[in-house]
């Protein structure tokens, strides 16, 4: 016989988990004393159940390995909604343990409890309350494998503390892996067709591309064929973005340099298409076809009907396209260049630009010049994403964190803390506004507490810029968004971290390099200046390519 909560962090050990993230509660407790016995499974002791719940997402993103946190019941639970939902749009594999009262037999009447089985059933792909300790193996190994299948997303299991307390003779099982189904024969024959009779294809890569061997399969595809290729926000770095066949980002919603490349194709191979994020093109009845290749089927709307579907394992599909595609002679990609060259000579306008606070694209270039190829940076959400999704060449996977799915505030530090963990031996930066920092700040003890090696950028307009911008785009007066911020620099050595300051946009490139390369946690409060956003990301560029 063993305890219930014994075999529980028995399980865990067995489906390969080495940190658990998160806040302990009074029902977790026999699960504490568990875990404190592991040899295997690490603690990560947090200041917010949110924060744990975007490490554990974060570090399954790296891995395609189940990040997994716990909380206690009621308040504990709740604060991992937000985190379920980061997981699950951005099909990240995380498992939640939540505490709750005895379930057999209870005394405390309703304090503090929820249905929290229910509330995680929308944003999660499975939740289940655990009412008999012989269930655990067969509950964590049904959620560890739910949780890792396409689309990966957030699981979530209950385990009541009078529960964690019985005894069982069951022992966890041993994780069954399952390689994905390749697509069918005639899928890829009518793909290979469609491909070599167009005109001018494109290449899109998307969300679904982002995995384990997609980018090495894609990148022999792109330069046996010659073929140029986009990508979404969460399709960076699948392929090297220094390639010369790399189009852009899709990081404006219509009139970038990149839609222009999109509507010069007459056939658009959609890799990893993923309807979380904004559409990088629509589709209509007289424009582009589409081949849509993904693990999943398409979901159609009035926007995006794909001529043809390729379903299955994206890697083996592309590897058949390399194997039996021949490159034709007509294709034409002349205008598509065109585009590339326009946009290329914008995105360098403004990379000297000495004003202060410093300019977006000043700070985008700068940061690339100091971060090494695997270098990581974390973006929390704001306007400055966009600039870093247009500007920033991603050179591998992984090494552009943004979240263009929920689209959260508040992920940014916790998000590189995990990076931290799982690559101690690469440089990290979080780039955070100074709304979305605020938001999760007291990661930085943790940080501390930890001895990571970690630079925290925070750019500060103290204001919610991106609403901000928006508020002005529609016509609205300037009102609600703006706010105090406490001294930056002061904030971070209260919990021991290095505070720095940005004086003049030319000391930044410096600055950046040497906290990238000193010990420790250093926070870098750098002033910034998104006065001509509207200027250039909307009438400016949309002025240039329409004219291409």
């Amino acid at each position: 016989m063993a305890k219930a909560s014994d075999v529980f962090i028995e399980a865990l050990e067995e489906e390969g988990v080495e940190y658990i993230f998160g806040i302990p509660g009074e029902e977790n407790l026999d699960m504490l004393d568990s875990l404190s016995r592991s040899t295997k499974i690490k603690l990560i002791l947090t200041r917010h159940e949110q924060a744990a719940g975007f490490m554990a997402a974060t570090y399954g993103r790296f891995t395609g390995k189940t990040g997994v946190c716990m909380s206690t019941l009621g308040p504990g639970a709740t604060n991992f909604v937000t985190a379920a939902a980061y997981a699950q749009l951005g099909g990240m594999p995380m498992l939640m343990i939540t505490g709750q009262k005895p379930v057999k037999k209870s005394k405390q009447g309703r304090f503090q409890i929820l249905d929290v089985v229910d509330m995680m059933g929308p944003v999660t792909k499975y939740t289940h309350q655990i009412v008999s300790a012989d269930n655990i193996p067969s509950r964590v190994r049904e959620a560890v494998r739910i949780a890792e299948e396409e689309k990966p997303g957030a699981v979530h299991l209950e385990l009541p503390e009078d529960i964690a307390d019985e005894q069982t003779n069951e022992r966890p099982m041993k994780p069954s892996r399952v390689r994905r189904p390749v697509p069918e024969d005639k899928s890829i024959k009518d793909a290979i067709a469609k491909i070599e009779a167009a005109r001018s294809p494109i290449i899109v890569i998307g969300a679904g591309a982002n995995r384990k061997l997609t980018g090495k399969m894609l990148t022999q595809f792109i330069e046996q064929t010659g073929i140029p290729f986009v990508t979404t926000q969460l399709g960076k770095g699948v392929v090297d973005e220094r390639h010369p066949l790399f189009m852009g980002c899709a990081a404006l919603s219509a009139g970038d340099f990149v839609h222009r490349a999109i509507d010069a194709a007459d056939l658009i191979l959609n890799i990893g298409h993923d309807v979380i994020e904004k559409p990088p093109f629509f589709m209509n009845t007289d424009g582009a076809e589409v081949i849509h290749v993904s693990f999943n089927t398409a979901e159609v709307d009035p926007v995006y009907f794909p001529q043809i579907e390729v379903i299955g394992d994206i890697a083996n599909a592309v590897w058949r396209f390399c194997e039996e595609i021949k490159v034709q002679e007509s294709w034409d990609f002349s205008r598509m260049m065109k585009v590339r060259k326009a946009g290329a000579e914008h995105e360098t306008q403004g990379q000297d630009d000495a004003r202060y606070p410093i300019y977006p694209q000043k700070l985008v270039a700068d940061i690339r010049k100091v971060m090494p190829d695997n270098g990581i940076i974390c973006l929390d959400n704001g306007v400055y994403k966009i600039w870093f999704a247009r500007n920033y060449k991603a050179y591998r996977p992984n090494t552009v964190l943004l979240d263009n799915a929920l689209a959260t505030m508040g992920a940014g530090l916790p998000s590189a803390m995990a990076a931290h963990l799982v690559h101690p031996d690469r440089k990290v930066m979080a780039i955070c506004g100074d709304g979305g920092f605020m938001m999760n700040s007291q990661e930085m003890e943790t940080a501390v507490r930890l001895k990571m090696n970690l630079v925290v950028l925070i750019l500060n307009d103290n204001s919610f810029g991106m609403i901000r911008w928006k508020q002005a785009n529609m016509g609205f007066k300037d009102w609600g968004l703006e706010y105090g911020n406490p001294d930056f620099v002061k904030y971070a050595e209260s919990y021991g971290a290095h505070g720095h300051f940005v004086n003049s946009s030319e000391e930044l490139p410096a600055l950046l390099e040497k906290c990238l390369n000193a010990k420790g946690v250093h926070l870098i409060e750098c002033p910034v200046d998104y006065s001509d956003n509207d200027e250039i990301l909307n009438k400016q560029i949309q002025e240039l390519s329409a004219a291409l």
